[in-house]
């Protein structure tokens, strides 16, 4: 599923959506925007404008403001396993696009050519939309998204609270690095990537990494995070191309090994990370 990078892009993108008059709202997918019925979120938004585009791990929501200008609910767009956004100016504009970087039949570029895969899509007066496209149904748009449960985002924690939430428990540091309630955004590539970029093993007990080393593995997130941001998604890691079988790593040239940890599949440097 998209992770923290693929997710700051859909963010980037909804700001275009921002301070724009609300002319109507789609909201007719009862899956995608359950426990909502039909309507529901348009009545909310409708007349009113989204204010502000937040996000923490890879949650993302907007803030709006109803007719009057005074403060309405929180609108959460979850991108589930392959979903994005797209923003347009007009009806005739291709857009912006963030999210899934890729490729998926029925879309080019940002116009979707299956547009019965747009789950959700406000309308705004000037012509322009805001679209969640989503091939395989899973993303979810609510209103008031419970994000308490989270922890602080992997972006922005610093080395002392890092240290602290992932070093602690006898689990295996990746499974840590997984826990959304630990640290928020990092997934299943992102942690092979950082540890690989750190060379910990994905095993290893969080609880029993010394200080300078969990310092280390932050510095190496830290790493990992700017460069899927700036490149434009998690699959531009170094070690992504070589997570598969009868690859070596492209540090020292080890076999790379594959396993379960965490309860996810995991691959990693047999000399380097042992």
């Amino acid at each position: 599923m998209p992770e923290l990078p693929e997710v700051e892009a859909a963010r980037s993108v909804l700001e275009g959506a921002l301070d724009r008059e609300v002319r109507s709202v789609d909201d007719n997918d009862d899956w995608v925007c359950r426990p909502h019925r039909p309507g529901e979120i348009a009545r909310v938004l409708v007349g009113g404008r989204l204010t502000a585009a937040h996000r923490r791990g890879k949650s993302m929501w907007c803030e709006t403001a109803g007719r009057d200008g005074e403060p309405g609910p929180r609108l959460g767009i979850h991108l589930g396993m392959g979903g994005r956004i797209v923003v347009t100016d007009s009806a005739d504009d291709e857009g912006r696009a963030g999210g899934d970087p890729r490729p998926v039949a029925g879309y080019t570029g940002a116009v979707p050519r299956k547009p019965e895969w747009n789950r959700f899509v406000v309308t705004f007066t000037d012509g322009g939309q805001l679209r969640l496209f989503d091939k395989r149904r899973l993303g979810r748009v609510r209103l008031e998204p419970d994000i308490d449960a989270l922890g602080p985002d992997a972006e922005e924690i610093g080395r002392e609270e890092f240290r602290v939430r992932v070093g602690r428990g006898h689990s295996a540091v990746k499974a840590r690095l997984l826990d959304q309630s630990v640290l928020a955004g990092v997934g299943n590539l992102l942690a092979d990537e950082t540890l690989w970029q750190a060379g910990i093993s994905p095993s290893a007990r969080a609880d029993e990494l010394p200080a300078a080393t969990l310092d280390h593995l932050h510095d190496a997130l830290d790493k990992a995070l700017r460069s899927a941001i700036e490149k434009g998604g998690v699959h531009t890691g170094e070690i992504i191309g070589f997570r598969h079988a009868d690859a070596h790593c492209p540090r020292c040239g080890a076999p790379m090994v594959h396993g379960t940890v965490g309860g996810r599949s995991t691959w990693w440097c047999s000399a380097e990370q042992a």
